[in-house]
């Protein structure tokens, strides 16, 4: 067989190609074709269905309706998503526990759980109640579906007029689910968490389960909660045998029941009657001519001093015990009574302190809100301020705003350079410019000292040693890179302070050490109630012991030891140091004659935080102020205000006990004079305690006493049940890591100063 040459298989190949080209060519003409026709006959099947004119107009508007409306469905579906995960199949049997809280002496102080008294059916409400509640809070109640567009409006048009008076925009539904779920802080995210809440309420519950809701669990001042308790507590009567005018009375405390109070503020109340009786008639609930004697006859209450109702502090217990519920500690009993560590002449001096100087130098100092957390130094909490006024905000600042400690966090700093042998008290330490990359600490007075011994370096507040101190402790390590040895020595630091109580995610910044890192007030009292015990781990708890409704005791606090966190040599060390600070330094004002005080002042960058942190071998105390919405204060260091209401409430707790030393300090003046005479000497403040000349310590012995030969059992009637039986607390909704309007975020800014770039974070004693 002859085979091709070359030019035959050339051109077989040539011929192929063109084929090839021919057949595309065909194909893709078949192909136009075809879509060409399909597309005249779908033009032929849709000429139908065209419109012209208002039809395209009307289509057109329907169509892009259409598009946005789907949307705006999934915005709101993404936006109702934190809303709806705080709701759960068992939301309404969430709060089943019924919980009796006694004081350290046994007393009993308020209740919270399911007790708040909703034994009495909505049928069984006096009409008049209802229909005062209805025509002032939410006239369209029966008419909207959680949220009142129409009430709004009328609420704008109405303040927008002025006169001295505003009206409130949200329905009763929404109030509800803010007491159920969320807190009292005004946010953007609040409300719109807050009305689809009200949506979701709408679907699942009737009005008529909404109102009972709400009648049972708002907080109505006096620490009641609920119209029934309410009734009882301001009248002594069952809300069935309340009046015209007293229905009135308690109608108007709703919106706010501290200002409203008769028994804080009678007139105002009375005014605030006279605008709930008015609303009745506009409502067409009743007329013009029945409202008139309750007008000339207004209610007047029973004669009540303002008790001391601790509700920040129960509040929290009460967070502690259903925890404990949760955790299978307290077996499956869900009636307890519980012996907490209140003092309540503690808790009463905290209080009225508190209030008195934002009263007389909130003003001065552009300052709104302070919180206060006393402990005993194994972590019992005495008492809690968590804000200026529970009836306005139920939010507690002392346990869930996290805030910056500015140099109140430096004893962390301290600590970790004591325990790793680096440094001493006495060791010298050079106050001179540092920078990491191209941030550089300040000190206060934009000056330096030069080379000054370390406690020196912790009583006048210096920022650059801490920072040093974390290089150190980083280039103990092996590391020679300076920023990646401060990284590591900030690693050693954050350990132990969780180590020592603080329980926030610290973030590692280079401005850390000198407190740019947020924190609870609670959780600085425990960090420091290691420095008053010795060096042991000091979580704050609320239960001394909970017994069942049979009276058995089913927990009680353990006493094992506690682990150990710091050496007795540091502790001493630290003590030494912190006792500096308040004698020679920043917390001048924290000194209490004849008893040795350490502690430490803190002031965070344009005066937004102040804190004192102080500690006496019988107490922990921490102090803050600031304003919820993170605006700074008229220059307020921690050496200031928070200082003086540290002693201004600790100088009478430690009247009459026996007073106790730090561990590593020379005996107090004080403590030496009691133990040459054989117990206290200092006379005590008959305001301080409610129990006579005796000392707190006495009368728990006596107490215990007592207890051993007899119960004590209170009769449904009596004041204290009147006043606590409706101890449900409003739910805040929050959830660990949530941050209200009192939590700082973002990143730290930078400013410029001396035409050099530092930190956004200059911390100020």
């Amino acid at each position: 067989m002859r085979l091709p040459t070359l030019t035959e298989i050339k051109i077989r190949l040539e011929r192929a190609a063109l084929a090839f080209d021919a057949w595309v060519n065909a194909s893709l003409y078949d192909s136009g074709q075809s879509t060409g026709n399909a597309y005249e006959r779908f033009q032929r099947v849709m000429s139908r269905f065209a419109v012209r004119g208002w039809k395209r107009v009307a289509l057109d508007l329907t169509s892009e309706g259409v598009t946005i409306g789907t949307g705006g469905a999934v915005l709101m579906l993404a936006l109702a998503q934190p809303a709806f995960q705080l709701t759960s199949e068992n939301w309404l049997k969430q709060q089943d526990l019924a919980v009796t809280f006694l004081d350290r002496y046994g007393t009993e102080v308020g209740r919270r759980g399911i007790k708040h008294d909703d034994s009495l059916k909505l049928d069984d409400f006096p009409d008049i109640m209802i229909k005062a509640l209805v025509s002032t809070e939410d006239r369209r109640f029966y008419e909207h579906w959680g949220i009142d567009p129409i009430g709004t409006l009328r609420a704008l048009v109405n303040n927008s007029k002025g006169g001295g008076g505003t009206q409130g925009g949200s329905s009763i539904t929404q109030q509800l689910a803010k007491n159920l779920f969320l807190t009292n802080e005004r946010s953007l995210e609040r409300k719109v968490n807050e009305a689809f809440l009200a949506l979701w309420l709408e679907s699942h519950l009737t009005k008529n389960e909404i109102l009972k809701l709400y009648l049972d669990r708002a907080y109505m001042g006096g620490g009641t909660f609920g119209a029934v308790a309410a009734a009882d507590y301001y009248f002594g009567k069952p809300l069935k045998d309340i009046s015209l005018a007293e229905a009135a009375m308690l109608a108007g405390l709703f919106k706010a029941p501290t200002k409203y109070a008769p028994h804080v503020n009678l007139p105002a109340a009375r005014a605030r009657a006279a605008d709930v009786l008015h609303n009745m008639v506009e409502a067409g609930f009743v007329t013009e001519g029945q409202i008139q004697t309750a007008l000339r006859n207004p209610a007047t209450p029973v004669t009540r001093t303002r008790d001391i109702t601790a509700d920040y502090y129960l509040d929290w217990a009460f967070g502690e015990i259903k925890g404990m519920a949760d955790a299978g500690k307290l077996r499956n009993d869900r009636v307890l009574t519980v012996k907490t560590p209140l003092d309540l002449a503690i808790q009463k001096r905290a209080d009225e302190v508190v209030a008195d100087i934002l009263r007389k130098s909130g003003d001065a100092y552009d300052v709104d809100e302070a919180a206060m957390v006393i402990l005993d130094p194994d972590g019992a909490l005495r008492a809690m301020v968590g804000g200026a006024d529970y009836g306005e905000s139920q939010f507690n600042r002392a346990t869930d705003a996290l805030r910056q400690p500015g140099s109140s966090f430096k004893p962390y700093v301290y600590s970790a350079a004591l325990a790793s042998g680096l440094f001493k008290p006495d060791t010298a330490v050079v106050d001179s410019p540092v920078c990491i990359g191209n941030w550089c600490p300040q000190n206060y007075g934009r000056s330096y000292a030069g080379r000054v011994p370390m406690w020196l370096a912790v009583a006048k507040s210096i920022n650059t040693i801490p920072i040093k101190i974390s290089i150190a402790l980083g280039k103990a390590m092996g590391i020679s890179h300076e920023a990646r040895a401060a990284k590591a020595g900030r690693a050693k630091i954050t350990e132990l302070a969780h180590k020592m109580g603080i329980t926030s995610n610290l973030i590692d910044t280079v401005s850390m050490p000198i407190g740019s890192d947020e924190v609870t007030v609670i959780d600085q009292a425990a960090g420091y109630a290691v420095f008053a015990n010795g060096g042991f781990r000091a979580k704050p708890y609320a239960a001394i012991e909970v017994k069942n409704s049979s009276g058995d005791v089913i927990y009680r606090h353990a006493d094992e030891p506690p682990d150990r966190v710091l050496s007795p040599q540091v502790v001493a060390d630290m003590n030494f140091m912190l006792n500096k600070v308040v004698e020679e330094g920043t917390g001048k004002r924290a000194q209490l004659e004849g008893v040795k005080v350490a502690g430490k002042s803190g002031t965070t960058n344009a005066y937004r935080d102040a804190w004192f942190v102080g500690y006496t071998g019988n107490y922990v105390g921490a102090v803050w102020f600031g304003n919820d919405d993170h605006t700074s204060t008229n220059k307020l260091t921690g050496g200031s205000l928070p200082a003086q209401t540290w002693h201004d409430v600790m100088e009478p707790a430690h009247r009459g006990i026996e007073i106790k030393g730090l561990p590593g300090l020379k005996e107090s003046p004080r403590a030496a004079q009691q133990q040459a005479s054989g117990g206290p000497t200092a006379p005590i403040d008959p305001n301080a305690s409610a129990y006579g000349k005796l000392s707190r310590r006495s009368f728990e012995v006596i107490s215990g006493l007592n207890g051993l030969f007899r119960t004590v059992e209170r009769s449904p009637g009596s004041p204290s049940d009147a006043r606590s039986g409706a101890g449900d607390a409003p739910k805040t909704g929050r959830k660990p890591g949530d941050r209200a309007v009192a939590t700082p975020s973002g990143p730290l800014r930078e400013v410029a100063e001396g035409g050099r770039p530092v930190g956004g974070f200059t911390e100020v004693r």
